[in-house]
């Protein structure tokens, strides 16, 4: 081992391992030889570091050889908006390590770190006949697609450093950043190095030395403010957004034809900068007049304490009262020959001159709105005169002025919109407020930006209630009641600090001048939670359903919420359905103390997050019906209730199982044509247990589960609402005597644990094993409600064996029966006697499914796939149920929800869609 190259690295079952070559050498634990292997390691490190300098554009990027290299490549985010920063999940990272970067500004310090998701999955011998079958290489990917590694966003106010101080240290994040390696003896953070960026990364870097023992690698801003805003524009799908007279539009840029484009960072000054590539770029233009001059000017005209108020006092201003208007001048008049309305501002603060007032003669209010317009339009209007000289396309405004002020938005937007004509359109950036940070932070990292691809960042919402301070993920310090106490500290500073502006329809008065303040809020929602944004999760392996017939034109929400009334209506559900749900949730776990706290906790969580999003609907990105259930389980997994229906689903699979060889009978017992018409009515019976519909768990009072299977049943006679029976029958079993050949593998989306898999969607499969099709079930990754998940289904696939020859014999060459495992592993594809059934997760933990982002084990799968089958609402109706397929594709459902019965099919509760849609 002496003279090859040693490596730490994670394994599967979360020790540690070290490798040498290609061989694994286990340790004796020897802390001497494991500091000899470090030093070897942290040698060659440093000679990969010094041969990464210089990147294929030629552009030479400052690194730090010695440092630890994040894998961000083909990275993928989990969350939505302008709450607005969603924290990064990188499952390729192997090193064992927590890293952090900073952007220390004068108002406000924004923090980038990363931390270790735990993986909870099993590399099982399951898991690799399926793979071996399905000719996936494991290679270094993660069993489960959306756990691994995360980069959080966190900020806090300059002037409260030591509450940063203290988050770092509470959470250990500035420990082992230097190094991959650590013995018991080593010091925990000597000569620990944090990237940063910023004015205040000189000025407080004898503070941070002095509390936390690290020193600050200073980055320069312009660098890091570029990375950072590339990044986000190619890796986030709803990064860009226009922000007209209140309405915020989300733009889809496509990071093939990026640049060049016009960054417009405004600080305390503006910086235009021409971006023209990964790392190439140049300070173009600018202006001395920025937010330093609102702030200062604001401060010196209306004696404003900060920058905030000085900001909450424009929404209550009128500035008609202080500008000089075109009708001002003209006797109420337009000046129509050149273009000019009546309510165009002819000169800010020009009535100043003949009204005969003193400075306190003027509202505070109407002198903050009308020096806010002043300085927003000049900014707007030498932005867009910069990107014409330059012949850009695309304007990107960010930086701290901005800091999701609607009324600063509308402005900017409104100037180069009238001055371009229209031809141009002011973009702003969710994450705006952390391009600086984040840009820091990948300055000392193999970013990998080149790799990136939207499907690949899973964006979800912030997990717990939108807050001020931290974010709780991966372990806490100390024991549960500290993070509990955490989670209750952020949960109600969340919900007084965040009550979001409610928008009024506006009226405007010309240059971006509105009649009535758009804002009636009595808080504005400061930079503190306007920045205040949740977790990227980077997922690598996540791919495209290669089955789409157009991904580029693919949605997967069938709802709209951009309707209020509609938006009402689901809040109002997911507000009546959460008692009940904390209900199941702390009983999964015994009913504790604790199970109660965090149980109230995530009911406080939730809530608030609801309420933000009825207020403002866009403030975590493009929001659908299938955004909302997401949020609600990603709330749940964060307030550690892994599986609230844990219980339910067992006791309901034990007895659909117990009447499964009654069913198998008597399917067995009729002909084909009567079979296959009792097997869909019998999909769509089971599909009526759902614990995510209020009327379903209603029914659960009326009679066992059997009881209410058959009843199911008996009520379900053609024709349904949707009734495509008669283009599938025709499909499997033909016409005048013509019986064509079988799908050669077909995809079943399945849906709940209990009947619905047990007496539903397995004698589906079962038949079509039987036409000698192979088939892949497909579920969930992680447990939604009482979806099943896929760890689950080989156990339930088991048991169902027991009762049938074809379901064993598939299950068993397909690799699901265990004690059979030696004889299938030694078997050749080509000698199988059956087709196999197998079982993939889908790489989600929701109860629906975007089809832009799925598990590459799924992506494998459906290659040659011909039939797909989705079944349940959040799968066939909630989502993709306007979704096209280059293969012939069955959606199966039963409408548990009155409302959507009538939206989507014009029908009723309990009415059913059969829908078959032949190869597009």
């Amino acid at each position: 081992m002496a003279g090859l190259p040693v490596k730490r690295v994670l394994g599967i079952n979360g020790k540690d391992e070290f490798k040498a070559g290609e061989n694994t050498n286990n340790t004796d634990n020897n802390k001497q030889s494991l500091s000899k292997a470090a030093l070897a390691v942290r040698e060659e490190n440093d000679k990969v570091g010094e041969r990464e300098m210089v990147t294929p554009t030629g552009s030479s990027i400052k690194r730090s050889s010695s440092r630890p290299q994040l894998d961000l490549s083909k990275a993928a985010i989990q969350g939505n908006s302008e709450e607005r920063d969603p924290t990064i999940l990188l499952p390729n990272q192997s090193d064992d390590i927590s890293h952090l970067a900073l952007d220390i500004g004068g108002s406000l310090i924004k923090l980038v770190y990363f931390s270790r998701h735990e993986d909870q999955s099993i590399d099982d011998k399951r898991k690799k006949t399926v793979k071996e079958r399905l000719g996936i290489s494991n290679g270094n990917r993660r069993s489960y697609p959306i756990l691994g590694g995360r980069l959080h966003f966190v900020k806090f106010e300059t002037s409260k450093i030591n509450e940063c101080l203290d988050f770092i240290s509470s959470k250990q994040l500035h420990c082992g950043t230097n190094s991959l390696w650590w013995t018991s003896d080593s010091p925990s953070n000597e000569n620990a190095v944090i990237k940063a960026t910023g004015g205040g990364a000189y000025k407080f870097a004898d503070l941070f030395k002095e509390r936390l023992g690290v020193s600050l690698d200073k980055e320069d801003e312009m660098d890091c403010l570029v990375a950072g805003a590339n990044f986000l524009l190619k890796a986030i799908r709803h990064e860009a957004f226009t922000h007209m007279e209140g309405q915020k539009e989300f733009v889809q840029i496509d990071h093939n034809d990026l640049f060049p484009y016009l960054l417009v960072n405004i600080g305390s000054g503006v910086s235009m900068i021409k971006v023209d590539g990964d790392g190439k770029f140049q300070r173009v233009s600018g202006t001395n007049v920025g937010g330093g001059t609102y702030w200062g000017l604001g401060r010196l005209l209306t004696k404003c304490k900060s920058f905030d108020e000085l900001l909450e006092l424009s929404q209550k201003g009128d500035n008609r009262t202080i500008d000089m208007l075109v009708g001002d001048i003209y006797g109420g008049m337009d000046y129509s020959k050149i273009g000019l309305s009546a309510s165009t501002i002819a000169s800010s603060f020009g009535k100043a001159i003949s009204d005969k007032k003193e400075l306190e003669d003027y509202r505070p209010e109407d002198i903050s709105l009308s020096l806010l317009r002043m300085i927003s339009y000049n900014i707007g209007q030498i932005s867009y005169l910069t990107a014409l000289r330059f012949g850009l396309k695309r304007i990107f405004f960010g930086g701290f002025f901005i800091r999701g002020h609607a009324y600063t938005m509308d402005t900017i937007s409104f100037a180069v919109h009238f001055w371009s004509k229209g031809e141009a359109q002011a973009m702003f950036l969710r994450h705006e407020g952390f391009l600086g940070a984040l840009g820091a932070f990948m300055s000392d990292e193999k970013h990998g930006l080149d790799d990136l691809r939207a499907h690949q960042l899973v964006e979800r919402f912030p997990m717990g209630a939108p807050f001020t301070g931290g974010k709780i993920h991966g372990p806490p310090p100390g024991n549960l009641n500290e993070k509990i106490s955490w989670m209750e500290k952020f949960v109600l500073k969340g919900t007084e600090i965040t009550a979001p502006v409610p928008m009024a329809p506006t009226g405007t008065t010309g240059l971006g001048g509105f009649e009535v303040p758009l804002s009636k809020g009595g808080t504005l929602r400061s930079d503190a939670s306007a920045l205040n944004i949740g977790v990227l999760h980077l997922v690598p392996t996540l791919e495209v359903f290669p089955l789409l017939a157009d991904p580029k034109s693919y949605e997967p929400n069938t709802i709209d919420l951009s309707d209020h009334n509609e938006l009402e209506y689901w809040f109002t559900v997911l507000s009546e359905h959460l008692p009940d749900l904390v209900d199941k949730a702390v009983a999964s776990e015994g009913g504790t103390d604790d199970a109660k706290r965090r149980g109230d906790a995530f009911a406080r969580a939730f809530s608030a997050h609801l309420a933000r999003l009825m207020e403002e609907p866009a403030a975590y990105g493009k929001l659908g019906l299938a955004n909302l259930l997401e949020l609600r389980e990603e709330c749940l997994r964060e307030f550690q209730f892994v599986d609230a229906y844990r219980s339910i689903k067992l006791r309901e699979n034990e007895a659909s199982l117990a009447v499964l060889p009654d069913l198998l009978a008597e399917l067995d017992s009729m002909n084909e044509e009567p079979r296959l018409l009792t097997l869909i009515e019998g999909v769509l019976a089971a599909n009526i247990f759902d614990w995510g519909s209020r009327a379903c768990v209603d029914l659960y009072h009326k009679g066992t589960i059997i009881e209410i299977y058959r009843m199911s049943r008996n009520k379900m006679q053609r024709p349904w609402r949707v009734d495509d029976f008669d283009l599938l029958k025709e499909r499997m079993l033909g016409s005048g005597g013509k019986k064509p050949p079988p799908h050669k593998r077909a995809l079943l989306f399945v849906d709940n644990s209990g009947a619905d898999i047990v007496l539903g969607m397995l004698p589906l499969a079962r038949e079509l094993l039987r036409r000698g099709t192979e088939v892949v079930l497909v579920a969930n990754s992680l447990p939604a409600l009482n979806d099943v998940t896929a760890m689950e289904l080989p156990d339930i696939v088991a048991e169902a064996a027991k009762h049938c020859d074809i379901l064993r014999k598939a299950a068993e060459a397909g690799g699901l029966l265990v004690d059979a495992m030696v004889n299938t592993l030694d078997d050749s594809k080509e000698n199988s006697t059956s087709v196999p059934l197998m079982v993939v997760e889908n790489g989600c933990g929701s109860p629906c499914i975007d089809l832009r982002q799925v598990s590459p084990e799924l992506a494998a799968a459906a290659k040659d796939a011909d039939l797909i089958i989705l079944e349940g609402m959040g799968r066939a109706l909630h989502t993709n149920f306007n979704a096209r397929f280059k293969r012939d594709a069955l959606k199966l459902a039963m409408v548990k929800n009155q409302r959507l019965a009538e939206k989507l099919i014009q029908g009723k509760i309990y009415d059913c869609v059969c829908r078959y849609e032949a190869a597009s």
